[in-house]
């Protein structure tokens, strides 16, 4: 078993501690079917908060089409441009690649716009 799909629990669990606010208001953990998040640590976890779990259908990547998409963006983007010397290293610049991502990175998509300027622009014409 290679030392990713060991960590992978802990990882998920590190997660999970590290989100502000009542976990049992996140309704789905999505997961593709690799044998990592078959594990004993992430069931418990998900059943304790109430979490739902949504799994692609098998050899169907386009069951979670969004985050399947956010997935391949981020391997591009930022996994396959890096190399991590620790966990600790990881966390800090995918803590980086988020705000970016999320802030600054503008999305075709969205009209050429950041999410955060999307998600302003779009509030204000509800209100």
């Amino acid at each position: 078993m290679s030392h990713l799909m060991r960590s992978v629990p802990s990882l998920v669990a590190r997660a999970f501690s590290s989100i502000q606010g009542d976990l049992r208001d996140i309704q789905l953990f999505y997961t593709d079917r690799g044998s990592e998040f078959k594990n004993q640590l992430i069931d418990k976890m998900l059943a304790a908060f109430q979490v739902g779990r949504s799994l692609s259908m098998k050899g169907c990547p386009y069951d979670n089409a969004m985050a399947e998409a956010t997935f391949k963006i981020i391997k591009i983007e930022f996994i396959s441009q890096m190399k991590f010397d620790s966990l600790e290293h990881l966390t800090l610049e995918f803590s980086d690649y988020v705000n970016w991502f999320n802030k600054l990175r503008i999305h075709r998509t969205l009209g050429y716009v950041s999410s955060i300027e999307y998600k302003r622009s779009s509030l204000k014409e509800v209100v």
